[in-house]
Protein backbone atom coordinates (compact mmCIF):
# COMPACT_ATOMS: atom_id res chain seq x y z
CA UNK A 1 0.00 0.00 0.00
CA UNK A 2 1.33 3.48 -1.14
CA UNK A 3 0.41 6.36 1.45
CA UNK A 4 0.52 9.98 0.54
CA UNK A 5 4.26 10.37 0.48
CA UNK A 6 4.85 7.79 -2.14
CA UNK A 7 6.71 5.39 -0.09
CA UNK A 8 4.91 2.22 0.51
CA UNK A 9 3.52 1.60 3.87
CA UNK A 10 4.37 -1.63 3.47
CA UNK A 11 7.53 -3.82 1.81
CA UNK A 12 7.36 -5.50 -1.77
CA UNK A 13 10.08 -7.34 -3.06
CA UNK A 14 10.39 -7.59 -6.49
CA UNK A 15 14.07 -9.38 -6.68
CA UNK A 16 14.85 -12.48 -5.48
CA UNK A 17 14.66 -12.24 -2.02
CA UNK A 18 16.63 -16.06 -1.30
CA UNK A 19 20.19 -15.10 -0.42
CA UNK A 20 21.47 -17.61 -2.41
CA UNK A 21 19.70 -16.90 -5.53
CA UNK A 22 20.31 -12.87 -5.87
CA UNK A 23 23.70 -13.06 -6.30
CA UNK A 24 26.33 -10.48 -3.76
CA UNK A 25 23.42 -7.68 -5.07
CA UNK A 26 19.37 -7.23 -4.80
CA UNK A 27 16.99 -4.95 -5.00
CA UNK A 28 14.17 -4.02 -2.99
CA UNK A 29 11.10 -1.62 -4.32
CA UNK A 30 9.00 -0.05 -1.36
CA UNK A 31 6.84 1.93 -3.73
CA UNK A 32 8.41 5.08 -5.21
CA UNK A 33 11.66 3.58 -3.40
CA UNK A 34 14.13 1.52 -4.11
CA UNK A 35 16.57 0.29 -1.92
CA UNK A 36 19.94 -1.74 -3.96
CA UNK A 37 21.45 -3.91 -1.02
CA UNK A 38 24.90 -5.01 -1.07
CA UNK A 39 24.63 -8.99 -0.14
CA UNK A 40 27.67 -9.83 0.48
CA UNK A 41 28.15 -9.97 4.11
CA UNK A 42 30.67 -13.04 4.35
CA UNK A 43 33.49 -10.53 2.48
CA UNK A 44 31.99 -7.82 4.64
CA UNK A 45 30.31 -6.69 1.40
CA UNK A 46 33.87 -6.26 -0.50
CA UNK A 47 33.54 -4.61 -4.52
CA UNK A 48 34.33 -7.82 -6.48
CA UNK A 49 33.34 -7.52 -10.39
CA UNK A 50 30.29 -9.19 -9.87
CA UNK A 51 28.93 -6.91 -7.28
CA UNK A 52 30.37 -3.91 -9.30
CA UNK A 53 28.17 -5.14 -12.29
CA UNK A 54 25.79 -5.95 -10.46
CA UNK A 55 25.09 -2.57 -9.03
CA UNK A 56 25.10 -0.67 -12.37
CA UNK A 57 22.65 -3.09 -13.74
CA UNK A 58 20.45 -2.22 -10.37
CA UNK A 59 21.36 1.56 -11.02
CA UNK A 60 20.45 1.07 -15.41
CA UNK A 61 17.39 -0.74 -13.92
CA UNK A 62 16.22 2.32 -11.76
CA UNK A 63 17.21 4.96 -14.29
CA UNK A 64 14.93 2.96 -16.25
CA UNK A 65 11.96 2.73 -14.39
CA UNK A 66 10.29 6.28 -13.72
CA UNK A 67 8.42 5.10 -10.91
CA UNK A 68 11.32 5.59 -8.85
CA UNK A 69 11.73 8.61 -7.39
CA UNK A 70 14.53 8.02 -5.43
CA UNK A 71 17.14 5.32 -4.70
CA UNK A 72 18.66 3.67 -1.10
CA UNK A 73 22.28 1.83 -0.85
CA UNK A 74 22.05 -0.44 1.81
CA UNK A 75 24.25 -3.58 2.60
CA UNK A 76 23.45 -6.32 4.41
CA UNK A 77 25.91 -8.06 7.32
CA UNK A 78 27.46 -6.10 9.67
CA UNK A 79 29.89 -3.60 7.55
CA UNK A 80 28.69 -1.49 4.60
CA UNK A 81 31.48 -2.22 2.57
CA UNK A 82 35.38 -2.77 2.93
CA UNK A 83 36.43 -1.47 -0.33
CA UNK A 84 37.87 -3.94 -3.27
CA UNK A 85 38.49 -7.15 -3.08
CA UNK A 86 42.03 -7.92 -2.14
CA UNK A 87 42.10 -11.50 -2.99
CA UNK A 88 40.79 -10.57 -6.57
CA UNK A 89 43.34 -7.91 -7.04
CA UNK A 90 46.29 -9.52 -5.49
CA UNK A 91 47.48 -11.95 -8.28
CA UNK A 92 45.40 -10.24 -11.19
CA UNK A 93 47.43 -9.25 -14.57
CA UNK A 94 47.45 -5.44 -15.28
CA UNK A 95 44.46 -5.62 -18.08
CA UNK A 96 42.20 -7.27 -15.19
CA UNK A 97 43.32 -4.50 -12.54
CA UNK A 98 42.87 -1.83 -15.23
CA UNK A 99 38.96 -3.16 -16.11
CA UNK A 100 38.19 -3.23 -12.63
CA UNK A 101 39.01 0.26 -11.49
CA UNK A 102 37.50 1.50 -14.97
CA UNK A 103 33.84 -0.74 -13.54
CA UNK A 104 34.30 1.32 -10.08
CA UNK A 105 34.47 4.36 -11.92
CA UNK A 106 31.99 3.18 -13.59
CA UNK A 107 29.50 2.46 -10.92
CA UNK A 108 30.37 5.63 -8.82
CA UNK A 109 29.89 7.68 -12.07
CA UNK A 110 26.72 5.98 -12.48
CA UNK A 111 25.36 7.35 -9.34
CA UNK A 112 25.66 10.70 -10.03
CA UNK A 113 24.17 10.38 -13.34
CA UNK A 114 20.87 8.54 -12.71
CA UNK A 115 17.84 11.30 -12.60
CA UNK A 116 16.97 10.14 -8.95
CA UNK A 117 18.98 11.09 -5.53
CA UNK A 118 20.76 7.98 -4.28
CA UNK A 119 21.11 8.14 -0.69
CA UNK A 120 24.01 5.88 1.15
CA UNK A 121 22.44 3.80 4.45
CA UNK A 122 25.70 3.57 6.28
CA UNK A 123 26.21 1.15 8.89
CA UNK A 124 29.21 -0.72 10.29
CA UNK A 125 32.48 0.08 8.34
CA UNK A 126 32.86 1.84 4.81
CA UNK A 127 36.79 1.67 3.77
CA UNK A 128 38.48 2.79 0.81
CA UNK A 129 35.62 2.27 -1.85
CA UNK A 130 33.48 1.58 0.46
CA UNK A 131 34.00 5.11 1.82
CA UNK A 132 33.72 6.39 -1.93
CA UNK A 133 30.71 5.30 -2.69
CA UNK A 134 29.35 6.84 0.61
CA UNK A 135 31.28 10.46 -0.52
CA UNK A 136 29.59 9.40 -4.25
CA UNK A 137 26.18 8.90 -3.09
CA UNK A 138 24.01 12.45 -3.33
CA UNK A 139 22.82 12.26 0.26
CA UNK A 140 23.93 9.54 3.35
CA UNK A 141 22.22 8.90 6.64
CA UNK A 142 25.04 7.08 9.13
CA UNK A 143 24.40 4.54 12.32
CA UNK A 144 26.20 5.91 15.39
CA UNK A 145 29.03 2.99 15.37
CA UNK A 146 29.95 3.59 11.67
CA UNK A 147 33.53 4.34 10.64
CA UNK A 148 35.25 5.56 7.52
CA UNK A 149 38.64 5.21 6.63
CA UNK A 150 40.78 4.90 3.37
CA UNK A 151 43.66 2.80 4.71
CA UNK A 152 45.35 1.82 1.32
CA UNK A 153 48.24 3.64 2.35
CA UNK A 154 48.83 0.73 5.01
CA UNK A 155 48.96 -1.75 2.73
CA UNK A 156 51.43 0.33 0.47
CA UNK A 157 48.13 0.95 -2.03
CA UNK A 158 47.23 5.08 -1.66
CA UNK A 159 43.77 5.12 -2.07
CA UNK A 160 43.35 7.66 -5.36
CA UNK A 161 40.21 6.55 -6.24
CA UNK A 162 38.76 7.08 -3.45
CA UNK A 163 39.60 10.53 -3.37
CA UNK A 164 38.06 12.01 -6.15
CA UNK A 165 34.40 12.17 -4.17
CA UNK A 166 35.53 12.35 -0.72
CA UNK A 167 37.96 15.68 -1.49
CA UNK A 168 34.77 16.76 -2.85
CA UNK A 169 32.79 15.84 -0.24
CA UNK A 170 35.44 16.80 2.50
CA UNK A 171 38.02 19.57 1.43
CA UNK A 172 41.30 19.06 0.57
CA UNK A 173 42.91 18.98 3.99
CA UNK A 174 40.66 16.52 5.46
CA UNK A 175 40.49 14.30 3.08
CA UNK A 176 44.50 14.58 2.82
CA UNK A 177 44.68 13.36 6.32
CA UNK A 178 42.28 10.68 5.70
CA UNK A 179 44.60 9.21 2.74
CA UNK A 180 47.78 10.44 4.46
CA UNK A 181 47.39 8.66 7.85
CA UNK A 182 45.03 5.62 6.80
CA UNK A 183 43.11 6.74 10.39
CA UNK A 184 39.13 5.91 10.86
CA UNK A 185 37.05 8.85 11.75
CA UNK A 186 33.87 8.11 13.38
CA UNK A 187 30.27 9.28 12.13
CA UNK A 188 30.31 12.28 14.00
CA UNK A 189 32.99 13.41 12.56
CA UNK A 190 31.77 12.35 9.23
CA UNK A 191 29.28 14.36 10.34
CA UNK A 192 30.98 17.51 10.91
CA UNK A 193 33.08 17.07 7.82
CA UNK A 194 30.61 16.68 5.56
CA UNK A 195 30.62 13.49 4.56
CA UNK A 196 27.19 12.42 5.73
CA UNK A 197 23.91 14.02 6.45
CA UNK A 198 23.12 13.04 9.78
CA UNK A 199 24.00 10.49 12.33
CA UNK A 200 21.13 8.34 14.00
CA UNK A 201 21.02 5.50 16.46
CA UNK A 202 21.33 2.14 14.54
CA UNK A 203 18.04 1.49 15.22
CA UNK A 204 16.43 4.52 14.04
CA UNK A 205 18.71 3.96 10.75
CA UNK A 206 15.93 2.26 8.89
CA UNK A 207 13.16 5.07 9.70
CA UNK A 208 15.82 7.83 9.31
CA UNK A 209 16.38 7.24 5.71
CA UNK A 210 12.41 6.40 5.12
CA UNK A 211 11.58 9.46 6.10
CA UNK A 212 14.32 11.56 3.86
CA UNK A 213 13.43 9.12 0.93
CA UNK A 214 9.46 10.22 1.45
CA UNK A 215 10.43 13.81 1.85
CA UNK A 216 12.25 13.65 -1.92
CA UNK A 217 9.69 11.57 -3.43
CA UNK A 218 6.74 14.32 -1.97
CA UNK A 219 7.98 16.91 -4.57
CA UNK A 220 8.32 16.47 -8.41
CA UNK A 221 10.51 13.67 -9.60
CA UNK A 222 10.98 15.79 -13.28
CA UNK A 223 12.09 18.82 -11.16
CA UNK A 224 14.55 17.05 -8.92
CA UNK A 225 16.28 15.13 -12.22
CA UNK A 226 16.74 18.27 -14.35
CA UNK A 227 18.27 19.85 -10.83
CA UNK A 228 20.17 17.27 -9.87
CA UNK A 229 21.58 17.08 -13.47
CA UNK A 230 22.35 20.97 -12.90
CA UNK A 231 23.56 20.91 -9.75
CA UNK A 232 26.61 18.17 -10.76
CA UNK A 233 27.10 20.09 -14.10
CA UNK A 234 28.22 23.49 -12.45
CA UNK A 235 29.66 22.16 -9.37
CA UNK A 236 33.25 21.86 -10.66
CA UNK A 237 33.44 25.24 -13.10
CA UNK A 238 34.04 28.55 -12.55
CA UNK A 239 31.56 31.15 -11.26
CA UNK A 240 30.67 32.78 -14.51
CA UNK A 241 29.95 29.04 -16.34
CA UNK A 242 27.96 28.23 -13.40
CA UNK A 243 25.88 30.56 -13.41
CA UNK A 244 25.32 29.94 -16.72
CA UNK A 245 24.65 26.45 -16.25
CA UNK A 246 21.92 26.99 -13.47
CA UNK A 247 20.38 29.80 -15.62
CA UNK A 248 19.61 27.52 -18.45
CA UNK A 249 18.43 25.05 -16.03
CA UNK A 250 15.98 27.25 -14.50
CA UNK A 251 14.85 28.23 -18.09
CA UNK A 252 14.24 24.51 -18.73
CA UNK A 253 12.91 23.95 -15.59
CA UNK A 254 10.24 27.03 -15.56
CA UNK A 255 9.30 25.19 -19.06
CA UNK A 256 7.80 21.89 -16.85
CA UNK A 257 4.31 21.65 -16.61
CA UNK A 258 4.94 20.43 -12.52
CA UNK A 259 7.02 24.06 -12.26
CA UNK A 260 3.55 25.83 -13.75
CA UNK A 261 1.94 23.66 -11.40
CA UNK A 262 3.40 24.10 -8.38
CA UNK A 263 3.41 27.88 -8.64
CA UNK A 264 -0.02 27.71 -9.02
CA UNK A 265 -0.31 25.48 -5.91
CA UNK A 266 1.45 28.01 -4.06
CA UNK A 267 -0.49 31.34 -5.04
CA UNK A 268 -3.95 29.43 -5.12
CA UNK A 269 -2.60 27.76 -1.27
CA UNK A 270 -3.39 24.29 -2.29
CA UNK A 271 -1.20 21.06 -2.41
CA UNK A 272 0.71 20.52 -5.71
CA UNK A 273 -0.45 17.79 -7.83
CA UNK A 274 2.33 16.46 -9.85
CA UNK A 275 2.46 14.98 -13.20
CA UNK A 276 4.73 11.89 -11.08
Amino acid sequence: MVGESGISDGMSILADNDPGAHGPVRTVIEGAAARIVLSRPERRNALSHEMLEGVIAALDAMHADRSIRVVVLAADGPAFSSGHDLREVQSAPAERIEALFALCARMMLRMREIPQPVIARVHGVATAAGCQMVAACDLAIAAEGATFATPGVNIGLFCSTPAVPIVRSIGRKRAMEMLLTGDAIDARTALDWGLVNRVVPLDALDEAVDALAARIASVSADTVALGKRAFYAQLERDEHDAYAIASQAMCENMSLPDASEGIAAFLEKRPASWRR
